[in-house]
């Protein structure tokens, strides 16, 4: 491609996509933030010649986003292995949440639909790094399989089959949510939170709903999971008891009905939900401050205590 295809302001117009590519491949907004930095200082270091030799810039761009992402995945499992705690992707504000802090903010740039609920981004975890690239490029962002091998350094056959590995897995994950009736459970919910009614949180729980949340060691939190919709009530009624003045507010997390938690101002938790026939069968919430700065113009650390998951206390 000539000159007028590789200038600056069409380059930059990738950025946008390659965001949204990264984060759904990475979980994270900062490490998708890294990895399409690393690949634009990629293209700027190709001489002149061989920029104007690469026939679409915006395609060589998102081959080496998804190689950089693929090896970032690939040492994920001994960074999770060092993480405190149970790991969650970072959730996404909408737009109204943000921080408006200076310069381009990553978040800013991040299109919510169903492959960004928390629900799919765990099952994207659950499987091999390849599955996931192979499944996002070709399923959310319809790249064909001769593309994707180029990412994947396979045959187009080899990864079609591991789309379609990583499809059986995604498909209860991606089924449509009607975000009435989603919002109407959450604020059941916030109500009986609010209230710190047992009884009600029980009722609004799947009896298998699992709570699974995310301080990173650097804010208290229970670190494994908690099961049962009995054991979920107990620990969200002790978290409210050790945390006085704790204001909830419904909000979308990742373009779903979720909620928030804030106390003086700051965002303490974020929590989101998956729901099935009125009832919580899944809570993913996060603590991690690290993680919570789209949510805040104040990034403060989290150093009260949260109960465990046997409604003792587990320091912040």
């Amino acid at each position: 491609m000539g000159t007028a295809g590789t200038s600056a302001e069409a380059m930059a117009g990738e950025r946008r996509r390659l965001i949204n590519v990264a984060y759904r491949l990475l979980g994270s907004l900062s490490e998708a933030e890294d990895a399409v930095q690393e690949a634009y200082a990629r293209w700027y270091a190709l001489p002149r010649s061989r920029q104007d030799e690469i026939v679409s810039p915006g395609a060589w761009l998102t081959t080496v986003t998804g190689r950089i992402c693929l090896d970032v995945l690939g040492s994920a499992r001994a960074r999770r292995e060092r993480y405190v705690g149970e790991w969650l992707p970072e959730p996404l504000p909408d737009r109204a949440e943000r921080s408006g802090g200076q310069g381009a903010d990553p978040a800013d740039q991040m299109v919510l639909d169903e492959s960004v609920t928390m629900a799919f981004l765990v099952v994207l975890e659950s499987m091999t790094p390849a599955e996931r690239v192979a499944l996002v490029l070709h399923d959310v962002f319809r790249y064909p399989f001769a593309e994707i091998a180029g990412v994947l350094g396979r045959t187009p056959a080899a990864c079609k089959q591991l789309a379609a590995s990583a499809r059986r897995r995604a498909e209860a994950a991606r089924a449509p949510v009607r975000a009435s009736a989603q919002a109407d459970t959450v604020r059941q919910v916030k109500a009986a939170w609010e209230t710190k009614d047992i009884a009600a949180l029980v009722d609004l729980l799947d009896p298998a709903a699992v709570l699974t949340a995310d301080g990173g060691g650097l804010a208290g939190t229970t670190p494994h999971p908690i099961e049962g919709g009995a054991r979920v009530a107990r620990y969200m009624v002790a978290l409210a008891d050790l945390a006085p003045g704790l204001e909830l507010l419904e909000r979308p997390v990742n373009g779903v009905p979720g909620l928030v938690a804030r106390r003086d101002g700051a965002v303490m938790v974020v929590a989101s939900f998956d729901v099935a026939d009125g009832r919580v069968t899944r809570i993913w919430a996060v603590r991690n401050p690290e993680k919570l700065r789209p949510w805040t113009r104040e990034d403060r650390p989290l150093t009260e205590g949260s109960p465990g998951a046997d409604g003792g206390t587990t320091p912040g």
